[in-house]
C-alpha cells in the first residue's frame, strides 16, 4: 500500500480511530487467550483452534498496521471547507437520473469511508469523480459499467 493521501471525515477519522483501540485493546487480548488455551491442548501441528487463532492474529496485525497508516495519511476534511455551491468530499448531493426520474441522495467522502448500502460513495467512484466540483443545476454523464447514467445535480448540502 503506497502512502497516498486519506480524505476523512470527522466521523470517518473517528470510526476509523475506535475499530484501531478495540483491535488493539481487546481483540489482541482475545486472540493471545485463544492462543493460549489452544496451546493448552497439547500438540499444535495438528490443532485446527491454533491455526483459527493464529490466522485472526495475523489478520488483526495487518489491519492494525493499514489502519495506522491511513491515520498517518489522513488529511480530515472539516465542515467549514464543505460548501453547498459546488460538490467537494464531504458533501450530501441530492441527483435525479434523468432516464428513471428517481431521485437518490449521495454523501461524497474519501474511499476509506465510502459505503455504497449507507449512500456514502468515494470521490474515486465513477458517480464520485463525475460530481466533484459540478454546481447545483448542472447534468453530469456518469459512465458506468451499464453504460452512461445522467444525473441532474438537485441539491448541494454539508
Amino acid at each position: 500500500m503506497s502512502d497516498k493521501e486519506v480524505i476523512l471525515t470527522q466521523d470517518g477519522l473517528k470510526k476509523l480511530e475506535d475499530e484501531l483501540e478495540n483491535l488493539k485493546s481487546v481483540k489482541r487480548r482475545e486472540v493471545a487467550e485463544r492462543i493460549k488455551v489452544a496451546i493448552g491442548y497439547g500438540d499444535i501441528s495438528e490443532n485446527s483452534e491454533y491455526e483459527d487463532a493464529k490466522n485472526e492474529q495475523a489478520f488483526i496485525e495487518g489491519r492494525v498496521i493499514t489502519l495506522e497508516k491511513m491515520l498517518r495519511n489522513a488529511r480530515i476534511i472539516n465542515a467549514d471547507e464543505i460548501g453547498t455551491d459546488a460538490v467537494s468530499v464531504g458533501s450530501t448531493v441530492q441527483v435525479k437520473d434523468l432516464e428513471f426520474g428517481e431521485e437518490m441522495e449521495y454523501t461524497i467522502v474519501g474511499s476509506a469511508e465510502s459505503n455504497p448500502l449507507e449512500n456514502r460513495i468515494s470521490n474515486e467512484s465513477p458517480v464520485g469523480m463525475a460530481l466533484l466540483g459540478k454546481s447545483r443545476g448542472a447534468t453530469v454523464d456518469v459512465n458506468v459499467p451499464a453504460g452512461t447514467i445522467q444525473y441532474k445535480i438537485i441539491d448541494i448540502k454539508k
